[in-house]
């Protein structure tokens, strides 16, 4: 398991429950998509929805939730989030997310819609499974809303300079929310009472808020100077992530005509462009908005009951937001 949960020992050990429960569940009569699945399967990457999920589960004290059941919730968060990366992918026909090559560029667009569509149905099997009867399947329900309305509203702003706020809105829904459920969901299945519930899902949704920030800094920050791959993508889809909003907002004359090229823009406009975001503070003016939000996580977590559990959650906190630039 990543090393990130090495320091959280139970985490570790559900966590690789976790992923057993979810290469069981990947299958397909289908030999295309049973590749895609099997793919996908060894593709699991920082777990952090599921992880977070278990953690928050472990609040309350004296907890008589059912281990099985933590298991599948943290399991449909997984898949939640791996159906809506296959199909972002489609969407932005990417060839490459973070450098490796895109599930729908190495066995094709019908075959990633399928394996999307069959992880939904896993995702909505895990649900009833688990909540049937409880209010958190119009909770899930609501979330997926939010998060494909975020993905549809960074559609709409393609080639846009949007406004800072709006692009807020944004990752609040196609990232924090799913960082939020995952912590309501661990607070309320676990037994926590509801104000510690709702402090779990706060905390989930500014540590999301952050988590993508920073990880839009990172994107325009390199030791070596080589413009990295994400930045030369985004930028050629016409997606505008908060570095670049921010310097366009100090000297919109410099970028304007860089931008105007859209889809026929170069790798060397591109590295123009990240030269102009340096330029003009754009990653510097992000820490900001990412420290606040991080600042905002930190004390609601110090609002949480006193316990060794709410202490790993501290820490861990401080670990995925304390970024290396």
């Amino acid at each position: 398991m990543l090393d990130l949960w090495k320091r959280y020992p139970q985490v570790d050990k559900q966590l690789n429950d976790v992923n057993s429960l979810i290469k069981k569940l990947m299958v397909s009569d289908n030999s295309a998509i049973q590749s895609l699945l099997d793919d996908c399967a060894r593709q699991q990457g920082k777990m952090l929805r599921p992880g977070l999920f278990l953690l928050f589960s472990q609040l309350a004290q004296n907890s008589t939730a059912k281990t099985d059941r933590l298991i599948k919730i943290a399991a449909s968060l997984e898949i939640l989030h791996q159906a809506t990366l296959i199909h972002d992918d489609i969407i932005d026909d990417s060839p490459l997310r973070r450098g490796t090559i895109t599930l729908q560029a190495k066995y094709g667009k019908d075959t990633a819609v399928y394996a999307g569509d069959l992880l939904f149905t896993v995702f909505f099997q895990l649900l009833i499974e688990t909540m049937n009867g409880t209010h958190y399947l119009k909770i899930n329900a609501d979330t997926m809303q939010r998060l494909l309305q975020g993905e549809l509203s960074q559609m709409a702003a393609r080639f846009q300079q949007q406004p800072v706020a709006a692009y807020l809105d944004n990752i609040r829904g196609k990232t924090a929310a799913l960082f939020r459920l995952a912590c309501l969901e661990g607070a309320y299945f676990g037994g926590s009472d509801p104000t510690t519930t709702k402090l779990a899902g706060e905390i989930g949704e500014n540590i999301g808020m952050a988590f993508q920030i920073f990880d839009d800094i990172l994107d325009y920050s390199s030791s070596t100077g080589v413009l990295k791959k994400p930045v030369l993508e985004d930028v050629a889809q016409g997606v505008y992530t908060l570095p670049l909003l921010l310097a366009y907002q100090t000297a919109p004359t410099e970028f304007k005509e860089l931008l105007a090229k859209k889809q026929q823009i170069t790798k060397s406009e591109v590295r123009q462009i990240a030269h102009l975001v340096k330029k003009h503070h754009g990653t510097e003016q992000a820490k900001l908005l990412a420290k606040d939000y991080t600042q905002k996580a930190t004390a609601k977590i110090a609002q949480l009951p006193v316990t060794p559990v709410s202490q790993k959650i501290a820490q861990l906190a401080q670990k995925l937001l304390q970024r290396t630039f």
